[in-house]
């Protein structure tokens, strides 16, 4: 899984408060084989409040590949239709600790993108997958300060 190695520092996105965030990452073990897993270890720019990772008040940035890859499986041969199509699931997983309240210990929270890509689609329409994923991640980029105010205050 090479190609999900993290280069450290990783720049974040624009939120509202922060001046040019980064986070220094270093190489973690990962709580599945079918991973890779980084912790922060230090933060850049101006993130007044933010913490780096701690065993009570985790920050982890997880990459995950299916355990078992699965193959499109044979078509009807009277109707051409293949049924039950598999998925192939893969995920990057942020855990972060969050501190509800006053004298309250952090609670940590997933913040987890699944991607379920058909058996076959792999190969088939690998342009179309990586079209998705790129409109996917810019969403999350372009709206990444509007998201963190969302989640603050609950309006949309």
């Amino acid at each position: 899984m090479s190609g999900l190695d993290l280069s450290s520092p990783i720049t974040g996105s624009a939120q509202a408060g922060f001046t040019s965030p980064t986070y220094s990452t270093a190489v973690d073990n990962p709580p599945a084989l079918n991973g890779k897993q980084d912790y922060v270890t230090s933060l850049g720019g101006t993130q007044t409040g933010a913490r780096i990772h701690s065993v009570s008040s985790p920050f982890t940035l997880a990459r995950f590949r299916p355990v078992k890859m699965k193959t499109l499986p044979a078509a009807n041969p009277l109707t051409g239709i293949i049924k039950n199509i598999p998925n192939n699931v893969y995920k990057a997983i942020t855990r972060i600790g969050l501190i509800p309240a006053a004298n309250q210990p952090a609670i940590p929270v997933p913040i987890t993108t699944t991607i379920p890509v058909p058996a076959g689609a792999d190969t088939y329409d690998i342009a179309q997958l990586k079209a998705g994923l790129s409109a996917h991640i810019g969403m999350l980029n372009q709206i990444s300060s509007a998201l963190g105010v969302t989640c603050a205050n609950g309006t949309i």
